[in-house]
């Protein structure tokens, strides 16, 4: 969808204006990486009732969440030009008809949790994107140029949700999980604050590009990023994952680490924002050569 076509009220369809709120490639990533947890959670498969049952619940819980994250945010994205398209921005979807459509989403999700998964995956869920939404976006988004760092456990979750649905427990493992993705959202996230950070001027948002400049946010996306690949070595030393697992992980990390090294020495928006895609294609292969070493290694 393009932006100049979106930012036209009217020009979606109802249907599309409430699935755009739901932010879906965020939700596809959470979901994906919660899918991972619950195929690492157990030598065997995964049962389909819990697959497919965990799947659309926290689907709906994390859209939910979204929902209300655009409603929160709403005064913000109608400053940003890169969420002043979205249908809670322009009006197009009132608060109220946004509130419903969170609470009957997230409703649905958590009695599928609950029914199809276990009240524990129901509740962890639940606490993970009310703190997404409220804690993350009200509280401290707006209030330290941290707010990344110390919001980012809610979106590294996901691994432990999965883990949950299917062992009704979250064992070490999965918290490794929850680290590595913890560890991997500042500089994730501060690349795309880097070349959007005119956008957030506008929004008053003190994210860290804004408030500490380029290269103090540079050298923050370099030294989490030296962490992020000590932290994806842990896999391996606590012994859940195998030798193809370490090789691929120190060859990702090095790929990951060559692009902030080049963004360090000579930045550009259009580095920023190649390394901001990579860090999602990084974060993907990273949990899919886990699942390969785990079953077929």
């Amino acid at each position: 969808m393009s932006k100049s076509i979106s930012s036209v009220p009217g020009s979606m369809p109802r249907w599309r204006q409430y699935w755009v709120l739901t932010k879906p490639r965020v939700t596809q990533l959470a979901v994906f990486c919660a899918v991972i947890g619950m195929f690492l959670a157990t030598p065997g498969m995964v049962p389909y009732p819990v697959l497919i049952g965990g799947v659309v619940g926290i689907w709906l819980l994390a859209g939910a969440a979204f929902a209300m994250n655009c409603l929160i945010e709403q005064a913000v994205d109608a400053k940003m030009k890169r969420t002043s398209w979205r249908p809670s921005a322009t009006g197009e979807v009132t608060p109220v008809h946004i509130t419903i459509f969170s609470m009957l989403i997230g409703s649905a999700g958590a009695v599928i949790l609950w029914v199809f998964c276990n009240p524990l995956t129901m509740w962890l869920t639940v606490a993970t994107f009310v703190g997404y939404a409220v804690i993350y976006t009200w509280l401290l988004k707006p209030a330290t140029p941290q707010n990344i760092v110390i919001g980012g456990l809610s979106g590294a979750m996901p691994p432990a949700l999965g883990w949950a649905a299917v062992t009704n427990t979250v064992s070490p493992e999965a918290w490794l999980l929850v680290l590595i993705i913890f560890v991997w959202t500042p500089p994730h996230f501060w690349a795309l604050a880097l070349y959007r950070r005119d956008d957030y001027v506008q929004s008053g948002l003190p994210m860290l590009p804004v408030t500490h400049g380029e290269r103090f946010t540079l050298l923050n996306i370099l030294l989490y990023t030296l962490i992020l690949i000590a932290a994806t070595l842990l896999p391996y030393i606590y012994g859940m994952s195998g030798l193809v697992y370490l090789i691929s992980a120190i060859i990702l990390g090095l790929i990951f680490l060559a692009y902030v090294i080049a963004l360090f020495i000579s930045y550009s928006d259009a580095l920023a924002k190649k390394t901001f895609k990579f860090s999602i294609t990084y974060l993907s292969l990273l949990f899919v050569v886990l699942l390969i070493d785990h079953y077929f290694i």
